[in-house]
């Protein structure tokens, strides 16, 4: 129950979050946003309708058509997240003050919206929108989520044009990279790994400076070549990013004839690297 309990007081700070990069700095500068929230900002330009109305009624009407896509914690905690934002846009409307330079306002929005969608999906939900359309075009035409994802919100600012203009369609082009950038820090973690795969004649050698110099764990495998057909180890090693050159001077001194090949890692859970705090 306490785990339930942190992830909807996630829900909430990370939907109160979100809400004030809307008001705070994203419409007051008139920029436009992807998806149902696009969607919400152009209808405030146009009619000054309450974005907070708006967006609730666009998640409500299509979380009721798509809710068997989604399972049922997911559909408690995207309606969760939705009366959040409706509420937090509500209570913040008319807070946010025009800046002088457009381009600090982007920054803060994508920052401020990055972030609120970082929490609120590590909390376990969504907020609702394009991510249910994503949801169901995956389910009938088999797309994938993130391309029916980015052709949803490419559809949504290619429409705010007509609305706020060549200019701002830039700046929230931008606001919409950053805001990624910031999601994927927040899902991903601030210190992304990497992942070794080493194979050479010493692989003992490199494993034990890696074991004691490094205090990393190494795995080995054995590996044959197709071609030539001699028997060799492969090392397999997770270290952080800010360790990678390190290793790269270890293996060159060692063997400078290794075969390296490096890859990103988004998450490690286990020994020696940090747990999950959702």
């Amino acid at each position: 129950m306490r785990k339930k309990y942190l992830e909807i007081l996630s829900l909430l700070i990370g939907s109160a979050i979100f809400a004030i990069g809307i008001n705070f700095f994203a419409i007051p500068n008139k920029l436009a946003e992807g998806g149902f929230t696009g969607i919400t900002m152009i209808t405030y330009y146009l009619f000054h309708w309450s974005p907070d109305i708006v967006y609730f009624i666009l998640n409500a009407s299509l979380l009721i058509i798509g809710y068997k896509f989604l399972k049922k914690q997911l559909i408690i905690y995207t309606i969760i997240s939705i009366l959040a934002i409706s509420f937090f846009l509500r209570i913040t409307d008319g807070f946010g003050v025009p800046t002088s330079e457009t381009l600090l306002g982007t920054i803060f929005a994508g920052v401020f919206i990055g972030v609120g969608l970082g929490i609120v999906f590590r909390a376990g939900g969504t907020t609702g929108g394009s991510t249910v359309l994503a949801q169901m075009v995956h389910q009938y035409f088999g797309w994938s989520i993130s391309k029916s994802l980015l052709v949803f919100d490419l559809i949504v600012v290619a429409g705010g044009y007509f609305v706020i203009g060549f200019e701002k369609t830039m700046y929230t082009i931008i606001s919409i990279y950053i805001g990624i950038k910031v999601l994927d820090y927040i899902m991903e973690g601030l210190n992304p790994r990497k992942a070794i795969n080493v194979i050479s004649d010493k692989a003992d050698e490199i494993a034990a400076i890696v074991s004691n110099d490094m205090n990393r764990g190494v795995t080995i495998f054995p590996a044959k070549g197709h071609y030539s057909g001699v028997s060799k180890e492969t090392l397999y090693i997770i270290i952080n990013k800010n360790e990678l050159f390190e290793l790269k001077k270890i293996i060159h001194a060692i063997d400078p004839n290794a075969f390296v090949v490096i890859n990103d890692v988004n998450d490690v859970l286990g020994e020696g690297f940090t747990l999950p705090s959702m």
